[in-house]
């Protein structure tokens, strides 16, 4: 069957309805979408995240009676010429109708011109730089950007936990330089002074002359703009020097794997996410209670953001089609998408990007992430 017809058919299966499940949904063939991220190097722990989502959300649509989705995932290693490379083959393959990824927004934006001139929907499902989803009308994302996280983030460490000396250590990337300029512009409105700024390679092992400089400057917080493998490295050359300023990082470095690198180190690690497994809300204790099913083992935000990713293509379909054209004309005008991150989502067909902002502090203690119970730290 011709991916046109296919389309027509699962069209006409829901016009009229008015909820999002509006009953089964059925194709002869899956429905196939392509994925750009890591799978091997120093960020593949990301795309098995992603993974777990992915096919936990594939369960819950075939549960619903909905459409058999397939995914192709292409080991990217989040690396800029690599996504660009799988960009083309996805964009020349008719079979696929949109596309998730790339972890990093370096490596999206990198890819993005194709997706572009291709018109297939590139769906950012971590992609925070606020620049992402300016390369064009077929770049949209699900992420939030550092434009509203990095305030959240100042607010955190200025009002939250007390520290108005700051010192910032970023990653050396397009994405890693767009937070550190928004957290340093946050924190300064906030009546912070930053000490010290300093930037890092990714995939650098020795942070110990960084640190020097740090300790130096005499802060009293340290904050992140990192991911996971980076920050704990980070943090054990931290403990190893006895550097004893507060530590808060971005969002980056909520990862399970952050703890197994950082061991004992990560502990009083301060952080923010926009999904916590621990939270009340019944979206988040179901997605919870079928992940532990699944895999026996809690989601983050990772896992989260990926299952919502996919759910969200689902709904689309099932109002609007499942051709590359239907799925980018739905994007802009679906409403009431259910989402474990965020509750109830929409798009914004302005700036391309989901609403509805909102993060939840975080704090590693006894080897464990928990939400912050709101004392500050002891002063250094």
């Amino acid at each position: 069957m011709s991916l046109n017809r296919r389309s027509l058919m699962i069209a006409a299966a829901v016009a009229g309805a008015t909820a999002l499940i509006s009953g089964p949904v059925r194709a002869d063939e899956p429905i196939l979408v392509g994925v750009s991220g890591p799978l091997t190097g120093p960020n593949a722990q990301y795309g098995a995240q992603w993974k777990d989502g992915f096919d936990l959300a594939i369960d819950e649509i075939k549960k619903t009676g909905g459409p058999t989705f397939q995914y192709v995932f292409e080991d990217s290693q989040s690396d800029p010429r690599q996504a660009v490379t799988i960009a083309q083959k996805f964009v020349n393959d008719p079979r696929i109708v949109a596309e998730l990824g790339d972890f990093s927004s370096t490596a999206s934006m990198a890819a993005s011109p194709i997706y572009n001139r291709g018109k297939l929907l590139q769906l950012g499902i971590t992609n925070s730089h606020p620049d992402y989803t300016k390369a064009g009308d077929y770049t949209w994302s699900n992420c939030v950007s550092q434009q509203d996280e990095q305030p959240s983030l100042a607010k955190y460490v200025i009002e939250g936990l007390g520290k108005k000396k700051i010192a910032v250590l970023h990653l050396n990337t397009d994405w890693g330089a767009a937070s550190k300029d928004r957290f340093v512009k946050a924190a300064q409105a906030e009546g912070a002074e930053i000490v010290a700024v300093e930037g890092f390679q990714p995939g650098e092992k020795d942070f110990r002359s960084t640190l020097v400089r740090v300790r130096d400057a005499n802060p009293d917080a340290i904050v992140l703009e990192a991911y996971y493998a980076d920050s704990a490295t980070i943090l054990r050359q931290i403990k190893e020097l006895g550097l004893k300023q507060v530590v808060a990082g971005v969002g980056s470095v909520y990862s399970p794997k952050l703890i197994e690198l950082a061991g004992d180190d990560a502990n009083g690690l301060y952080t923010q996410s926009y999904f916590f497994p621990g939270e009340p809300r019944p979206e988040v204790k179901a997605f919870v209670t079928a992940f532990r099913a699944k895999y026996g083992k809690d989601p983050d935000w990772f896992n989260a953001t990926a299952y919502d990713g996919l759910i969200f293509l689902d709904r689309i379909v099932r109002q609007y089609g499942s051709s590359r054209e239907a799925i980018h004309e739905g994007i802009g005008k679906i409403k009431d998408l259910p989402s474990v991150v965020f509750g109830n989502a929409a798009f914004d067909p302005a700036g391309r990007r989901i609403s509805g902002a909102r993060f939840v502090r975080l704090i590693v203690k006894d080897g464990k992430f928990t939400i912050w119970d709101g004392a500050r730290p002891e002063s250094n």
